[in-house]
């Protein structure tokens, strides 16, 4: 993002607001669309161009300030719309290249590499947004746009970007005609995938436990 539009962002954070929600909708519309199966043979390309313009949408959030939301704790948004059809579908769509091999974090030595899956990405990805465009529609922009950019952060920014290598893996492989090797038995359901992320995720924190953490917790004019 340039100078120039951080700086309209600052200005105008209305049409940034708009900007950001359009996006984050077309991709939420999208991805449930192409989850249906009309056209299973398209799904891999397909998927690959809303990710990449989804993480567009991310860097755009990243790279702006912190956003800092109007209340200090977060209202309620009701419960959150099932997302386990979705995953299911893709599940089956997708299979058998739905499971991939991933590293949690490039910046710890010696990352095991973590089983995931596409089907999985995807709906948790969906979640996240879906939380924030709650926020949205009922009037809390900045609610909205605190929880895109610190999600984006935390976890779908993460998960999106792991999910795009894996399905330009995909589209490398057909176009170049070269057959996918064996997983060598990598499967999620051969693990606990939450105990993996887990143990990952503590040796991040503990490296940077000592370090400022603008993001972690909300940061309310006033507070001391």
């Amino acid at each position: 993002m340039s100078d120039a539009t951080l700086h309209d962002a600052k200005r105008d954070p209305g049409d940034f607001a708009v900007s950001i929600s359009d996006s984050i909708e077309s991709f939420i519309v999208a991805v449930t669309e192409v989850s249906r199966g009309d056209e299973p043979d398209s799904a891999v390309p397909f998927l690959l161009l809303e990710i990449s313009q989804l993480l567009l949408t991310g860097g755009r959030l990243g790279a702006h300030e912190d956003f800092v939301p109007d209340e200090r704790y977060e209202p309620d948004v009701g419960p959150e719309p099932d997302v386990d059809e979705l995953r299911e579908r893709f599940a089956t769509m997708l299979d058998p290249v739905d499971v991939y091999s991933e590293v949690f974090d490039p910046y710890v030595p010696r990352s095991a590499p973590v089983a995931s899956r596409i089907s999985d990405d995807l709906a948790d990805i969906i979640t996240d947004l879906r939380h924030g465009m709650a926020h949205y529609r009922d009037g809390r922009v900045s609610e909205a746009l605190w929880w895109w950019q610190f999600s984006y952060l935390s976890n779908w920014g993460p998960t999106a970007s792991a999910c795009l290598r894996a399905l330009q893996s995909l589209v490398a492989h057909v176009r170049l005609d070269q057959p996918l090797a064996e997983l060598d038995g990598l499967d999620t359901d051969a693990i606990d995938p939450e105990e993996q992320l887990a143990e990952e995720a503590g040796r991040v924190m503990a490296a940077e436990i000592g370090g400022p953490m603008t993001m972690r917790a909300r940061s309310v004019p006033g507070d001391v």
